[in-house]
């Protein structure tokens, strides 16, 4: 309950000088580091001529050896700890997280109890996942927001009235079960093949059983 005030000059006396200069501590696997840890990740690449040679040594040495260099690196006044791991011709970069910012999991998942998990059910559950499997292809990521966004932008350069969006219809509870085997059911009809007709089936008037496309 009690309040201690700092002034900006007594700030600027804590403050971290920054460099372009990352400064590495030591090695380490990089599957030791829990991926909560992880933060943003930036391209490095050598300042001019001087340090290529020895900025392409680094690089190749963690390569050959599978580790992250672990170093420390100032952003505007504040120092951070980044892992490098070689990428191309180049570095890459992750700032990771101090253990003081990363919440401990039990607070969120202690309270969470063991199922019993239906062998059926996950049976159904696991065909749907491989009825699904893609490989990852983020280019097709479409983020709604940003079209939405331009589209009221649109609307506005044109006069059009922005009406409120509706609200979404309360989710119900339904049977797990019940929206397994539907979604199960919907994914065989769609990668069911179609048949072909019968030798005495006929084809309906006015249509053709093959049809040629131009490509392009």
């Amino acid at each position: 309950g009690r309040y201690l005030e700092i002034t900006e000059d007594e700030l600027e006396a804590i403050a971290v000088q920054g460099t372009h200069t990352i400064e590495i501590d030591q090695f380490v696997p990089k599957d030791e580091i829990d991926e909560i840890y992880w933060a943003v990740p930036y391209y490095i690449a050598p300042d001019g001529d001087v340090g290529r040679q020895a900025f392409s040594v680094i690089r190749e040495a963690i390569k050959m050896e599978r580790v992250v260099a672990l170093g420390r690196v100032v952003f505007t006044t504040r120092e951070h700890v980044i892992a490098i791991e070689p990428r191309g011709k180049g570095t890459l970069g992750l700032t990771l997280r101090y253990p003081y910012e990363v919440r401990d999991e039990k607070l969120y998942f202690g309270n969470i109890t063991d199922e019993k998990v239906p062998k059926d059910m996950l049976d159904l559950a696991v065909e749907i996942v491989r009825s699904k499997a893609r490989h990852f292809q983020p280019d097709k990521f479409e983020d709604h927001y940003e079209s939405a966004l331009r589209e009221l932008i649109g609307k506005k350069q044109r006069g059009e009235k922005i009406q409120k969006a509706r609200k979404r219809p309360q989710a119900q509870v339904i049977s797990l079960m019940d929206a397994l085997r539907r979604s199960a059911e919907a994914d065989r009809a769609r990668t069911q093949p179609q048949r072909a007709p019968s030798r005495g089936q006929r084809m309906p008037r006015g249509r053709s059983s093959t049809r040629s496309r131009k490509a392009g």
